[in-house]
């Protein structure tokens, strides 16, 4: 016969032994470590994700080594341009040949902007984001920095973007581009570059274009007329591929090898991370999936 105080412990010891898989033999409590889920393998040489509601880390790897950003560089561009003050999306900057002459020089990635065009500053920020035009990246810092001289207004728009990185309390991140084919001086890390997409998706335009498959811009002509423009693709393919994807930004070059900053929401709750230096695009977005299963499981 059970005594009231042995009973309590039983009626105890079976409750545990429900909820946590410890298990009960001979009236005795045998309790097994709680297992919390399995950090996922990943080829990227670097990465991080986090809970973006309170900023608890939900995987590390190599998290604050500096590694160079590739095009996640342009979430800062973007970031920068949204942030200035009295900021008029439908402001028209005029293509300039610069523009169309670095692309070339560089073999950069192209929104395919054409020389003489009108393009407001909201379309800019698609053909940024989507097709990772370095072209509208350079019209961007072209129309926000300050200066007498293309190079002058260039040197001040970086200069924004270095300051605002310093604003976020970011001490392993430093910009020498507005696009991320940088000149040796171009890098973040894993958390650092998590914390800027963090921080530039608290802008409703930015979360607006970076969680499109497909934009159409449509231009006006040096005549007056109006050009519609081939339709931009996100290259940020988890955008098709995984349930509750909204961006965030791809990445690549000969030293940043393939990034991928990213995002998703599922039952209210957002995971937010970055993978640098994978091996292929198609593997950048295997690990994002794998760093976002993990953080959905583990974000509490």
């Amino acid at each position: 016969m059970i005594n009231g105080i042995q009973g309590i412990r039983l009626r105890r010891a079976v409750a545990v032994a429900v909820t946590t898989g410890a298990v009960l033999t001979t009236g005795a409590l045998s309790t097994a470590p709680a297992q919390a889920a399995a950090a996922p393998k990943i080829v990227a040489k670097g990465g991080y994700a986090m809970n973006d509601a309170n900023g608890k880390s939900l995987y590390t790897k190599a998290a604050d080594t500096k590694l160079s950003t590739g095009s996640t560089t342009k979430i800062m561009t973007a970031k920068v341009v949204l942030a200035q003050p009295k900021l008029n999306l439908d402001a028209k900057v005029t293509i300039q040949m610069a523009y169309s002459d670095y692309i070339v020089s560089k073999n950069a990635s192209s929104a395919r902007l054409i020389v003489g065009d009108k393009v407001t500053v909201r379309q800019l920020l698609y053909g940024l984001m989507l097709p990772s035009g370095c072209d509208a990246a350079y019209a961007l810092a072209d129309k926000f920095g300050t200066g007498k001289t293309r190079a002058d207004r260039v040197k001040s728009f970086i200069g924004k973007m270095n300051a605002t990185a310093k604003s976020l309390g970011l001490k392993n991140t430093h910009f020498d581009s507005f696009d991320g084919i940088g000149n040796g001086k171009n890098y973040s890390t894993p958390r650092d570059l998590t914390k800027i997409a963090s921080s530039a998706m608290k802008n409703s335009t930015f979360r607006t274009i970076v969680k499109t498959k497909s934009y159409t811009a449509k231009t006006t002509t040096k005549s007056g007329g109006t050009r519609t423009m081939a339709p931009w693709t996100n290259t940020n393919t988890l955008l098709g591929s995984y349930s509750g994807a909204i961006g965030v930004k791809t990445g690549s070059g000969p030293q940043a090898k393939y990034c991928l900053v990213f995002a998703a929401t599922r039952k209210g709750k957002t995971v937010i991370g970055t993978v640098l230096a994978s091996s292929s695009a198609a593997q950048r977005a295997t690990d994002a999936k794998k760093l976002l299963d993990h953080g959905f499981a583990t974000a509490g």
